[in-house]
C-alpha cells in the first residue's frame, strides 16, 4: 500500500454548501478510484503567503490517503488542476 498526503485550498469566495460540495466530489474522486481515505482535516480558511489567482486566503483541506497504485491520485492531479474552485493543490508520497 502506497500511503499520500494531499493537501488543497478552496477558493474562499464560495459559499459553505459548495465548498462541501468540492471537498465531497474530490472524496468520490479518490475512493471511486479503489483508494482509501485515512484521514482529513478541514484546516480551515488561512491568509496565503502570496496572492494566488488574486485571492488572498483560501480554505486548506488535508486527505491522508492509501492506495494500491497512483490511479487515484493522478485522477485527482488532474480534476484538481482543471477545477475552477482549488487554487492550489500539492500530493506528497509519505515513507514509511
Amino acid at each position: 500500500m502506497r500511503k499520500y498526503e494531499i493537501m488543497f485550498i478552496v477558493k474562499p469566495t464560495l459559499s459553505e454548501e459548495e465548498t462541501k460540495n468540492v471537498i465531497s466530489s474530490f472524496e468520490k474522486v479518490l475512493t471511486d478510484n479503489k483508494a482509501k481515505i485515512v484521514g482529513k482535516k478541514d484546516m480551515g480558511q488561512r491568509d496565503l503567503a502570496y496572492e494566488i489567482k488574486k485571492f488572498k486566503s483560501g480554505y486548506y483541506y488535508l486527505f491522508n490517503i492509501e492506495a494500491n497504485d497512483d490511479k487515484a491520485v493522478r485522477e485527482f492531479d488532474r480534476l484538481a488542476l482543471i477545477s475552477k474552485d482549488v487554487i492550489r493543490h500539492l500530493i506528497t508520497k509519505v515513507e514509511d
